[in-house]
């Protein structure tokens, strides 16, 4: 049995001023690779272009992502990861964004290597060009700056290129990411689920991508602040679909936690720069995913590893030595409750507890030197 796919993703249907629908993909651009089955773990890109030339990235070249092809029995599997790489919240930062594959599909390399969550399925990776996490909505562009804060856009001309070569025939479909991708996946989940037929099993996956409204180390609302801004510049509060899963404001930070499709959450507990402080900042996700309830239809894996973005490392995933939190891998806890086998709920013990973490290293500056 397969322990495929999985990934937070969570948001309702999109609606544009403007509509841009991708009615080709192919190579019309010379960093774009037309066509050709590729070997696993070696995918191709492919660039998408809407009908009025509005689903773009920020600097206004088109949307890509990479696709490995399933055969025979996992003809109908689709797994759709969503890549990471956090945000642009102001014009200032959107600009420097824009010169770098973060922002322009010219910048992206042409093929990817693809590791974590693996089996025979359509494996795609959406690259990710905009800054908002596939949420911005803003139809004008200024002349002087000429930024395009067009994610949502991006998100959905891809989704619905990918019906037309064959999604629309899923069985079983997974939306997943990791950090900034791991928000959309939440944000993006239901919409993900209504672009399926019914009958279709849709679940998502989030990886390191909840960020909850809380003060950091130094008692200031840092993440409030950014998530603020980035509303603002990219107009991702336009979408009146995403009112229901906001509670006080219109950050994003506030509708991480009221989504509606089947997802499995998993992040390190400690999921920060500096271990000062960190304590409180654990007690406060914690109480926050413990708020949460335990509904039978959320998978959870909180470990207590330093560590950001584990899913997408295949030892880190399911292979020997990977880390263990009651006695389960990862990919069997995602696994079992992708199968409706067990919804996997477990939360680690305090950091540094598990032995089987695989902890990443910073040189701490107060340390002597010899």
């Amino acid at each position: 049995m397969p322990l495929v796919f999985l990934r937070q993703t969570v948001s309702a249907l999109l609606s544009f001023a403007e509509t841009g629908r991708p009615t080709k993909c192919g190579k019309r651009h010379s960093w774009c690779i037309d066509g050709g089955y590729q070997m696993l773990l070696s995918m191709a890109m492919y660039c998408c272009f809407g009908t009025d030339v509005v689903s773009v990235c920020l600097d206004g070249s088109p949307p890509a992502y990479h696709w490995d092809k399933a055969y025979g029995t996992g003809i109908n599997s689709w797994l759709i990861q969503l890549e990471g790489g956090g945000w642009c919240n102001n014009v200032t930062s959107c600009l420097v964004r824009k010169n770098t594959h973060l922002g322009s599909s010219k910048r992206m390399v042409k093929q990817i290597p693809f590791s974590g969550i693996l089996n025979n399925k359509h494996l795609v990776k959406v690259r990710y060009c905009d800054g908002s996490s596939f949420t911005g909505d803003v139809a004008a562009v200024d002349p002087v700056i000429n930024l395009h804060f067009r994610g949502a856009r991006v998100w959905l001309a891809v989704m619905e290129d990918l019906l037309n070569k064959g999604m629309r025939n899923a069985e079983n479909a997974v939306m997943s990411g990791c950090s900034a991708g791991g928000l959309a996946s939440i944000l993006h989940c239901d919409s993900f689920r209504a672009l399926l037929r019914l009958g279709t099993k849709v679940k998502c996956i989030s990886d390191a991508g909840y960020f909850i409204n809380a003060k950091d180390v130094s008692g200031g609302q840092y993440i409030q602040t950014l998530f603020d801004q980035l509303v603002a510049t990219h107009g991702s509060a336009k979408n009146e679909t995403w009112s229901s899963y906001m509670t006080h404001d219109t950050s994003l930070c506030s509708m991480t936690w009221h989504v509606l499709c089947h997802h499995f959450g998993y992040r390190g507990a400690f999921h920060v720069i500096t271990l000062d402080g960190v304590s409180d900042v654990m007690l406060q996700f914690l109480s926050a995913v413990v708020g949460l309830g335990r509904s039978i239809s959320r998978g959870m894996f909180i470990d207590s590893c330093f560590a950001h973005c584990q899913t997408e490392m295949q030892q880190l995933w399911f292979m020997p030595g990977s880390p263990l939190l009651n006695k389960t891998k990862i990919g069997k806890a995602v696994g079992d409750w992708f199968y409706d086998r067990n919804p996997f709920q477990k939360i680690d013990c305090a950091y540094p507890c598990n032995p089987t973490c695989h902890n990443r290293v910073y040189d701490d500056p107060h340390a002597p030197h010899s």
